[in-house]
C-alpha cells in the first residue's frame, strides 16, 4: 500500500464528509451520533487545513491563482459559524434538516473550489514526496485539533496554533465526559 500524499488524504475526508452529510439528510437512525462524527469530522480537517495546506498553498501562488487561500478561508470561517449554529440548535430541532442541506450545500461548494484550484495548485508546485510529507504534517495536526467548531478563534495558521490546543484539550474532555455518561445509560 502506497503512502498518501496530501490531496489524496484531504479528498477522501471530503468524501467522508459527503457521505455523513447523505446519511444526515436520509435521516438514518443515530442521527445525533452521525452529527457528533460530522462536526468532529470537519473541526479537525479545517483546522489541519488551516495550519498546514492554506499557508504553504499561500506561499506557493503564482500569477492569477494568487487570491485562491483568502477566499477557501473565509468560506471555512462562515461554515464554522454555520456547523457552530447547528451544534446549538441540535439534531432534534425543526428547522435542523433544512439549516443542514444549505450547510452540506456551502459545503460542496468549498470541497470543490479547493480540489480544482487549491489541490491542482499543490499538485503543481510540489513533488509527490512533498505532498506525503504535507499529508503526515496533517495528520499531526488532525490529531491536537479541536473536535468542535470555534469560529471566533480565527482561521489563520497562527491563531490555530495559539488557540487550537487549549481548545482541543477542554473539546476532547468534553467528548470523554460525553462518551462517559452515554456509556453510563445504556
Amino acid at each position: 500500500m502506497t503512502e498518501q500524499d496530501v490531496v489524496e488524504l484531504l479528498t477522501a475526508q471530503h468524501e467522508e464528509i459527503f457521505a455523513l452529510l447523505a446519511r444526515l439528510k436520509a435521516g438514518e437512525d443515530g442521527k445525533q451520533d452521525l452529527f457528533t462524527e460530522l462536526v468532529r469530522l470537519l473541526a479537525v480537517h479545517e483546522s489541519a487545513e488551516e495550519e498546514v495546506v492554506h499557508p504553504v498553498a499561500g506561499r506557493a501562488r503564482f500569477g492569477a491563482d494568487a487570491d485562491i487561500v483568502q477566499p477557501r478561508l473565509a468560506e471555512e470561517n462562515a461554515a464554522k459559524r454555520a456547523l457552530a449554529d447547528l451544534y446549538d440548535l441540535g439534531v432534534d430541532h425543526p428547522d435542523f434538516d433544512a439549516r443542514l442541506a444549505q450547510f452540506a450545500d456551502a459545503v460542496a461548494e468549498h470541497a470543490a473550489h479547493e480540489e480544482t484550484e487549491e489541490f491542482t495548485l499543490l499538485r503543481a508546485q510540489f513533488s509527490t514526496s512533498q505532498l506525503r510529507r504535507m499529508a503526515g504534517s496533517v495528520c499531526a495536526a488532525e490529531a491536537v485539533a479541536p473536535t468542535r467548531p470555534h469560529p471566533h478563534a480565527g482561521e489563520s495558521a497562527v491563531a490555530n496554533l495559539l488557540a487550537g490546543p487549549p481548545l482541543a484539550v477542554f473539546d476532547r474532555a468534553r467528548d470523554a465526559v460525553r462518551d462517559w455518561r452515554q456509556n453510563q445509560d445504556t
